[in-house]
């Protein structure tokens, strides 16, 4: 890797790098954006979308699907808003600010708690401005969310651990089985003069899964569902158009969207800002890593990265995690501090993959 790329790393699937060596890459070869759950780890990339969609991405025409989980959910549907930059922006200070008081006698705060206040924040951010995302001319957004089935259906005191007792067993045993306590609903935005919602640019023999067409009436529930982290906020339920069911974090069943992507061959790849070189199917399979290995479903995909050398040199020497709202507790200020040094630092990111842009050298890309 060259001396002046020290922030960035770049990992490619073999039918990327092909591409890459015969083409290089420009913004009309981009099909797909993915972006993955893991809270506040996202926040990393702020920079780099504020460039994706602010700058480079706007040199081109294609269509483009947008697939995000949980705050990649959110990240994708601000790349769909007006004066995209400015969005990013504020979505980067406000997803820093959020503070759930823990009350005397608290470890952490409810679920209730924090879904209510989680929920407002979201009208807030988006009031008003549905439409823009809905009616985006080029990018189609998809919201992936994880709907209960059986004892998973409902929400309860005792249903609900268990339930996710039978599913961690299951998947243990097997990814697919998974689908048996869980499956992928997908609400994906309108084909343009129709009802219904645009093909996913993914294949579902994977995992079970199943399609909503997006619309005002149901895209806060969904958004918020895909972000809803089980035991931490309550599940959602009744969504406007979707079966019925207790709707949970869509990165329970695709932590890191480890799909079977198939972009269009006018715009052939597969564009990856993520925090890790790994991209790890479930959140259920963190702790089994020969899951965490590469395989052919992402062989048209590049994954923009940050070094893992660069990520110790941040506050803390990590990426701002979900641990850090207890490790911080009330000291909203010091958490404050600590994201906004971490994000302030990922400019780099975004200045070194606009580097590359300038000369894709296909040298520097490592095999994904």
């Amino acid at each position: 890797m060259s001396s002046s790329f020290q922030a960035l790393r770049l990992y490619a699937g073999p039918k990327a790098l092909q591409h890459i060596r015969q083409h290089g890459l420009r913004p009309h070869h981009v099909g797909v954006i993915p972006a993955a759950a893991g809270g506040p780890k996202g926040l990393i990339l702020g920079p780099l979308d504020r460039f994706l969609f602010g700058h480079w991405l706007p040199q081109s025409t294609q269509p483009v699907d947008l697939v995000g989980a949980s705050i990649g959910a959110w990240r994708m549907a601000t790349g769909c808003l007006n004066q995209t930059v400015a969005a990013f922006e504020r979505l980067e200070h406000e997803y820093i600010r959020q503070h759930f008081e823990t009350r005397p006698g608290q470890k952490r705060p409810s679920a209730g708690q924090v879904s209510g206040q989680f929920g407002q924040n979201l009208r807030l951010f988006y009031g008003g401005r549905v439409p823009e995302v809905l009616e985006h001319p080029r990018y189609r957004l998809h919201i992936v969310t994880s709907r209960g089935r059986h004892l998973l259906g409902r929400e309860g005191a005792l249903r609900t651990p268990l339930g996710y007792l039978g599913a961690f067993a299951a998947n243990a045993l097997h990814r697919k089985a998974l689908g048996g306590w869980l499956e992928r609903v997908v609400f994906s935005s309108l084909a343009a003069g129709s009802a219904r919602a645009v093909p996913l640019p993914f294949g579902v023999h994977d995992f079970r899964t199943r399609q909503v067409p997006l619309s005002e009436a149901n895209f806060m529930d969904a958004l918020q569902a895909s972000c809803s982290i089980p035991f931490l906020l309550n599940a959602v339920h009744g969504i406007n158009g979707a079966p019925p069911g207790a709707y949970w974090d869509g990165g329970i069943t695709d932590y890191h969207l480890h799909l079977h992507y198939q972009p269009r061959a006018e715009s052939p790849i597969v564009l990856y800002p993520h925090f890790q070189r790994q991209v790890v199917p479930g959140w259920l399979d963190k702790v089994w890593k020969r899951r965490h290995l590469a395989s052919p479903a992402l062989d048209d995909m590049l994954v923009i990265a940050p070094n893992p050398a660069w990520v110790s040199t941040l506050p803390n020497g990590k990426l701002p995690d979900r641990t850090d709202f207890t490790a911080y507790g009330n000291n909203l200020a010091g958490r404050v501090s600590a994201w906004s040094g971490a994000t302030a630092a990922s400019q780099r990111l975004a200045d070194e993959w606009a580097q590359w842009l300038q000369r894709p050298d296909p040298a520097i890309v490592q095999a994904l």
